[in-house]
């Protein structure tokens, strides 16, 4: 069985066609193609700003912090949670230029059976810390709070989802669908140690954790049947060697490597709008769902190529060596070290970009450039191989 089929044994699509399909019919908003839905300003009734909206969340990753919980019995874990829920929102509505006075919602389902008090708070207390620290960086958000719910013949362990508002002037908007032959690509990496977080963050984010979970976990594991959809099959059931706890790389655990919380581009992409200004950047993609294929979601007519990847950092290529799964399909499954790719038209721009973004911690390079084509394509090479992606 192919690492494909494994993925939608598990009940995961990376492409997600039929949810694409099943919202054809609803309305795009004002643009189509963003990474957020952008409305008429019904807030403040001006013609010159646009409301947006985002709705996201940590995915599959609360069910690693819940098994992560159970065999150490830190609570803490969970403070991450909250943040990636937080950034799943925040760096998509970043990609359309959003970068200021946010509105937060987080929304919280749990099994009261399974997951106490504490966990919650701890969720809680991690949204509010990362709101904190955005805000020292002149990226402001209000946290209106939000519901929790005790929904346990719905959610066995609990799901941590969140919404986002924002308003902003429409000439401000960037659009995603701006991609065109000529322009170059500059990459930041989604790992390292990043001057605003508190350690080394592994670039896991919030995408392919279902596929991370059950190729490196041990049937250890199986025991957690909460953790499981039952209609999997038992062969794709955390079929890895590996226990969280198992130190892997340098002094972090495997579970602390996964667990890592996604970290927000917005303070860089913030003093970024600043020095270069806004019209410099023809478009920014969150590559987290579909990884480096996501743009196909936003190009049309053009090939891009990704030949000067950022390196892959420890855990993409721990994961492709304990589970054998293609380099293809990693490419489309996770970020592999570059969760932000920023399209701009000229080195100098480039260079810039790639500097601010170092003054922060960040790594950055120019990973590739667009050429023309007839239909929407992605290579990518990576150890002197070529993988291609189509829309």
């Amino acid at each position: 069985m192919s690492p494909t089929e494994n993925y939608l044994k598990r009940g995961v699509s990376a492409k997600k066609e039929d949810v694409h399909q099943a919202i054809t019919n609803l309305d795009q908003g004002l643009f189509s193609k963003l990474f957020c839905k952008v409305f008429p300003d019904v807030l403040g009734g001006s013609d010159e700003f646009v409301n947006l909206m985002s709705s996201d969340g940590s995915g599959t990753k609360s069910a690693i912090a819940y098994l992560y919980w159970m065999e150490t019995g830190d609570a803490s874990v969970f403070r991450g949670i909250g943040q990636d829920a937080l950034v799943m929102n925040l760096d998509d509505m970043a990609c359309v230029g959003a970068m200021d006075n946010f509105l937060f919602t987080s929304i919280i389902n749990r099994n009261k059976h399974r997951i106490p008090g504490e966990i919650i708070k701890e969720i809680i207390d991690g949204t509010k810390e990362y709101i904190d620290t955005l805000s020292d960086k002149g990226v402001h958000i209000t946290y209106t709070g939000g519901e929790t719910a005790d929904v346990g013949d719905v959610v066995r362990t609990v799901s941590v989802d969140a919404s986002m508002v924002a308003r902003m002037k429409k000439s401000d908007i960037i659009q995603t669908n701006s991609i065109a032959p000529g322009q170059i690509i500059v990459g930041l990496a989604s790992y390292g140690n990043c001057s605003y977080e508190k350690r080394y963050n592994s670039g896991m984010g919030s995408n392919g954790l279902t596929s991370a979970r059950h190729d490196l976990l041990s049937s250890h594991y199986t025991q957690f049947e909460e953790t499981i959809e039952k209609m999997v099959d038992p062969a794709v059931q955390y079929t890895g060697k590996n226990r969280l706890t198992d130190v892997v790389y340098e002094n972090w655990n495997l579970g602390q490597l996964i667990l890592s919380p996604t970290m927000s581009f917005t303070p860089i992409l913030k003093n970024l709008f600043d020095s270069v200004g806004r019209n410099q950047i023809k478009s920014i993609v969150h590559c987290t769902g579909g990884g480096a294929s996501k743009v196909l979601h936003f190009a049309e007519r053009v090939k891009i190529v990704k030949d000067n990847m950022l390196p892959t950092p420890f855990l993409f290529d721990y994961i492709q060596s304990q589970s054998q799964t293609s380099w293809q399909e990693m490419f489309q499954v996770f970020n592999m070290g570059t969760r932000l790719e920023i399209y701009i038209e000229n080195e100098a721009i480039a260079k810039e970009i790639i500097a601010i973004s170092k003054s922060f911690g960040v790594d950055a390079q120019i990973i590739g450039y667009v050429e023309s084509s007839e239909k929407a394509e992605v290579e990518v090479k990576h150890n002197l191989i070529s993988y291609h992606y189509f829309a």
